[in-house]
């Protein structure tokens, strides 16, 4: 998928320590992608970091062209989103 970050973006991943280069993972090898709407998409993966487990969402308006990475987080409460995975 070509696609671009937003500014909000930028600074949310920046701030948050997540690669570009894990975001560019989840993208292109999600283990699911769920659909808000027309546009709105996240892409979910689940990686084992230094024993611990974390959940990256990747949130992309699929609509722009090209698409457009809105945000981005990791978290360990993964158990929140085991229906969305």
């Amino acid at each position: 998928m070509i696609y671009r970050y937003s500014k909000h973006a930028d600074e949310q991943i920046s701030k948050r320590s997540i690669s570009k280069e894990k975001v560019a993972d989840v993208i292109d090898d999600p283990d699911d992608i769920i659909k808000h709407d027309g546009c709105l998409t996240v892409y979910q993966k689940v990686y084992d970091e230094n024993g611990n487990r974390y959940l990256y969402r990747i949130f992309v308006n699929i609509c722009k062209k090209p698409a457009l990475i809105i945000t981005a987080y990791k978290t360990s409460k993964i158990e929140k989103y085991e229906d969305k995975i």
